[in-house]
């Protein structure tokens, strides 16, 4: 009898959890200008059926090779973006960013427009389908390596859509100034960017103005909430490293650390979480979190 009694509490137990869970989305969002039709993730939290608030949203960025659903897929632990959803009471997107687009409107390639995309589309489409908090004080953007990158530049470009943004191990500079990786790497990595901004050594002004670390006077001019962080052995240490000098320099306020990893999944599964509190107290600062 005791041991039915425990097998039926443990039961309730998982019943619970599973009905107190965030719940997980996919819609597809077209983008006219590249012709193409992406899919996103939207991670909801328990709490949005259960009242009429407008939610802030989290816009999570995926890395270089990779698509929408990696944060999904290949963290350590499948329930992290889920649970955070439900921790902080945020909508989480995930929208696709292709293998390489670095988040730009590439001048040499067409069918890669994807700051129009995320900018436009994505916060759109998710407005218009979700209760959402429709404006900057209410949205935030980060995420890992391409997409850290990729999330500061949004924000230095567009101000008025994202309130804070954050990068874990971001590709500050596609000029690759200071990135620890082999040469045969270096170059398949150098030969993606000219794919999408033209051959490096003609267009070195284009690669500087894509660069973030020299956007730290405009992230300073846009009141950016920003935090931004690394593993002491990534090969990106030292962009992220030159960009923190250059936010102190000018006096741009920022949360930045450094810990132990490398550019991997565990790494990133640990810094998410920093993120998500970080994002929190702005939120809360915002008068737009919900409580």
């Amino acid at each position: 009898m005791k041991i039915l009694r425990l097998l039926i509490a443990i039961t309730s137990v998982l019943q619970g959890l599973l009905c107190n869970a965030a719940s997980t989305d996919t819609i597809s969002i077209r983008s006219e200008p590249m012709a193409k039709t992406y899919k996103a993730a939207i991670v909801l939290p328990d709490s949005y059926t259960k009242n009429n608030n407008n939610y802030p949203v989290l816009y999570l960025l995926h890395g270089g090779y990779g698509h929408f659903d990696d944060w999904l897929r290949k963290t350590p632990d499948n329930m992290l973006v889920k649970n955070l959803a439900d921790q902080y009471n945020i909508i989480i997107v995930m929208p696709e960013g292709e293998v390489f687009s670095y988040y730009w409107d590439s001048p040499v390639d067409a069918a890669s427009q994807f700051e129009s995309y995320i900018t436009q589309d994505v916060v759109m489409a998710i407005d218009a389908k979700y209760r959402t908090v429709r404006s900057n004080k209410g949205r935030a953007i980060t995420g890992l390596s391409m997409g850290g990158y990729g999330a500061l530049y949004l924000a230095a470009r567009h101000p008025d859509i994202y309130g804070a943004a954050g990068s874990m191990s971001g590709a500050m500079n596609p000029d690759m100034e200071g990135w620890k990786t082999d040469a045969t790497r270096a170059a398949g990595i150098k030969k993606e960017f000219e794919k999408k901004l033209g051959p490096m050594e003609q267009n070195a002004a284009l690669f500087a103005a894509k660069s973030v670390l020299n956007m730290a006077d405009t992230l300073k001019a846009n009141g950016t909430k920003i935090i931004f962080d690394c593993g002491v052995d990534d090969f990106l240490i030292e962009p992220n490293r030159e960009l923190h000098k250059r936010l102190m320099a000018n006096k741009t306020p920022h949360d930045y650390s450094e810990r132990p990893g490398t550019h991997a999944w565990e790494y990133w599964q640990n810094s998410l979480p920093y993120h998500l509190l970080f994002f929190s107290k702005v939120l809360k600062a915002n008068g737009v979190a919900v409580l």
